[in-house]
């Protein structure tokens, strides 16, 4: 393990950080990309100005899964010798959080290139580090993992946080158990549970309603913003899987209930890099 970075580095990168920030705060491309660029001349172990580069490639580029993986390296040898000493905490330490950041940019680069098993070794390893997931990367697993139908590492992972209903959770859990067992008394069990947890998801995933050109800001836990972001992130999987919109069409009403009326903020749900530290 690499030490950790001398003063004279930590206060360059301290600089650098606090470009990015400026960077993730500009709207116009040019503007970011230059900001990255300075931050990255102070310090190279700004993995937030890597992940900034990532974003403004090309998506499913060379050059955009090269920056993730740069800022990960960066991310990590920021932290040095710290880093084993972090395990299990990881994002409660500011220090770590651009590590982090890096990472899930990475892990959804690789997923989206088919670079499944590499993906999703870095989700359960992130897990591995920070088991309270303040950034929602068991989200983002369980749909992975119910795509690619590994069923042990799915009741591992559902076993690991049985207080969780989002429809992030319980959709692809329905799919996960239809592909398991096909029509029966548990895969229904399992569609009764996302239907509590999001009844709006079907209208999307079956055409009966289109998803908004552009994603919403907020969320209700169980409203429509909250399935289009479901549905937008993780849809594709129950196209591919077969029978599973059949299925479904089959066993889901028309007309659905309305949501909770809890509403949520999207940062860090879906992926995305917060603007901050906040």
């Amino acid at each position: 393990m690499a030490k950790k970075p001398t003063r004279k580095d930590q206060e360059a990168l301290d600089r650098a950080q606090d470009i990015a920030f400026d960077a993730w705060d500009a709207t116009a491309p040019s503007k970011r990309r230059a900001l990255a660029e300075k931050a990255l001349a102070i310090s190279p172990l700004c993995a937030d100005a890597w992940g900034i580069l990532a974003q403004l490639s090309e998506a499913g580029s060379d050059d955009e899964l090269e920056y993730w993986r740069r800022a990960v390296e960066a991310g990590k040898s920021a932290l040095g010798d710290s880093f084993e000493e972090m395990v299990g905490e990881f994002w409660g330490w500011m220090e770590t959080r651009p590590y982090m950041r890096a990472r899930q940019g990475l892990a959804r680069a690789l997923w989206q290139r088919g670079l499944r098993d590499e993906a999703t070794d870095h989700l359960k390893d992130m897990l591995r580090l920070n088991p309270n997931d303040n950034q929602g990367v068991r989200y983002a697993l369980i749909a992975h993992l119910a795509e690619t139908d590994d069923h042990k590492a799915i009741t591992d992972l559902r076993d690991a946080y049985p207080e969780e209903d989002m429809a992030m959770w319980a959709w692809p859990l329905a799919l996960a158990a239809f592909r398991r067992s096909g029509d029966a008394a548990e895969s229904r069990k399992a569609l009764d549970d996302a239907m509590a947890s999001n009844a709006h998801v079907p209208a999307y995933l079956l055409g009966r309603k289109k998803l908004p050109k552009r994603q919403p800001v907020y969320y209700g836990y169980g409203d429509q913003n909250e399935a289009v972001l479901y549905v937008v992130e993780f849809g594709d999987a129950w196209s591919v899987a077969a029978r599973a919109l059949q299925w479904l069409e089959r066993h889901v009403p028309a007309k659905t209930r309305s949501g909770r009326g809890v509403r949520v903020k999207l940062e860090g749900i879906a992926g995305d890099q917060p603007a901050g530290d906040e």
